[in-house]
């Protein structure tokens, strides 16, 4: 009996350890690649006829017609990749340069700092402390400093959450989830917004006052959830015993961070942050007035590096150094915009999208606008629990969605942000989220608890997003 019974311990151990992981982003798109390989040879090819309307290539609704094009080979298979990078450099060296500026930013302990700054204000005080927190990293966030630095933050949250008595949870959230409600807006978001509104051929941060709308509504909804589970976090330690309640250990980032003293929050830090929100202005101005793109947004975080660099007084070859450190930080972001961006080389070579497009525009005939729209937003959603890069997502989903806007006549502003919402809410939930994943590593936080946890405001997210997705659309938000 004992030896079938270890036998059979050992066939359950063997099947655990055969357990495949989950694909990286770059398999997965690798997959989709190969996809567009075979598609080549059974779907059709097909055109529509395209003009320049008021600077906007737009799409003529009636003039799709089947093609004939060569199929692609294995060649097309893996030169795509080339092209695609080439194709999408101009976002590449973007996120590699603000990547690298940001590192040198926060090496000078600024943002550190600050954030200390705010704990001590607050004066331990729950639902303030929350409140700023969820405001901070979701300001952040929505201006570049990606949801990802959230990570580096992880610590300071567990030891807020443990000093008011609250659960780990509570930590990992008012940092992660108030991140990810600034990038659900992206007001001023140099990597995902730019990326998006380049190829929906929108001006550079247009729209930013809807977006502040929804940056404050998601915002709210994220910090009064949080300030909700608290506040019966701490009814039942009224109610219990301390030992009913989980305060699972927390990392050794975290302790050491309890030991030490909250660091002086100088006048270079005010300085410092006071010259990144500068920086913004500067560039819209610039946008707005002058039509700088890209080209100007590298510029002016280069120069803000530089000036970071003086105040900071870091010498030359450190803030080179760090530069490069941050740019290393951010290479596998943006390689993902360029390999995604090798999908759509492929479709393009293969004249499959506007044959995608033409099926999808189809099966939306007849429903409306608003529902319409509706379904690419669910469709965006769903697709997004596979590709969670929002650059990635952007070079892949955008070319599609744009010139069905354009045939459904509506706006691009509506088209984007229906992009944009749909590639934020799906990564506070989905495991295939490395940026989640490593925040609960962290924390010592089970995924199944985080989902239960997360569950009832990603349901809250979806439903505050197609509320947006239908009044953008219903009011024609534009110009453009």
């Amino acid at each position: 009996m004992s030896l079938k019974a270890n036998s059979s311990e050992t066939g359950v151990t063997e099947r655990k350890k055969k357990k495949l992981p989950m694909p990286d982003v770059f398999i997965i798109l690798f997959g989709f690649m190969i996809l567009v390989l075979m598609a080549s040879y059974f779907i059709p090819a097909g055109t529509y006829e395209r003009s320049s309307v008021n600077g906007l290539t737009q799409v003529s609704t009636d003039s799709f017609r089947y093609i004939t094009a060569p199929s692609l080979n294995l060649m097309d298979l893996f030169t795509s990749i080339h092209k695609g990078l080439v194709a999408a450099s101009g976002v590449i060296f973007l996120i590699l340069i603000v990547g690298g500026v940001l590192k040198v930013i926060e090496s000078t302990g600024a943002l550190s700092a600050g954030i200390h700054r705010m704990i001590g204000l607050a004066k331990g005080r729950q639902n303030i402390l929350i409140v700023i927190f969820c405001t901070t990293f979701a300001t952040l966030a929505s201006v570049g400093v990606g949801a990802n630095l959230a990570i580096a933050f992880i610590p300071i949250g567990l030891f807020l959450a443990r000093s008011l008595k609250l659960d780990p949870i509570i930590g990992v959230a008012i940092i992660f989830l108030g991140s990810y409600a600034g990038f659900a807006a992206g007001v001023f978001d140099p990597t995902v917004t730019v990326t998006g509104q380049t190829i929906a051929e929108l001006p550079l941060f247009s729209g930013f006052v809807y977006r502040s709308a929804i940056f404050v509504v998601f915002l709210a909804i994220t910090a009064a959830y949080i300030c909700h589970y608290a506040k019966r976090v701490k009814s039942k330690q009224a109610n219990n015993s301390a030992e009913n309640v989980t305060l699972s250990a927390t990392s050794e980032a975290q302790e050491a961070l309890e030991e030490e003293s909250a660091p002086d929050f100088t006048f270079s830090h005010k300085v410092i942050l006071t010259m990144f929100a500068a920086s913004f202005a500067f560039f819209l101005y610039g946008g707005f007035s002058f039509g700088w793109g890209i080209t100007e947004l590298s510029a002016t975080f280069l120069m803000l590096g530089i000036i970071t660099a003086v105040l900071g007084k870091i010498s030359p070859n450190a803030f080179i150094k760090r530069l490069m450190n941050g740019a290393g930080e951010v290479m596998y972001g943006a390689l993902v915009v360029g390999v995604a961006a090798a999908v759509i080389v492929l479709l393009k070579q293969a004249q499959l999208i506007d044959t995608i497009v033409h099926s999808v525009a189809s099966s939306l005939d007849g429903h409306g606008k608003i529902m319409a729209m509706q379904l690419l937003y669910l469709f965006n959603l769903t697709f997004n629990g596979i590709i969670t890069s929002g650059t990635g997502q952007a070079a892949i989903v955008m070319p599609i969605m744009v010139p069905i806007g354009d045939m459904l006549e509506v706006t691009r502003q509506p088209t984007f942000i229906t992009f944009k919402l749909g590639d934020a809410v799906t990564n506070i939930i989905t495991p295939l989220s490395g940026t989640l994943m490593a925040c609960l590593a962290i924390a010592r936080i089970s995924y199944v608890e985080w989902f239960k946890f997360v569950l009832p405001l990603v349901i809250l997210w979806i439903a505050a997003g197609s509320a947006f997705v239908a009044i953008a659309v219903s009011i024609n938000y534009g110009p453009f």
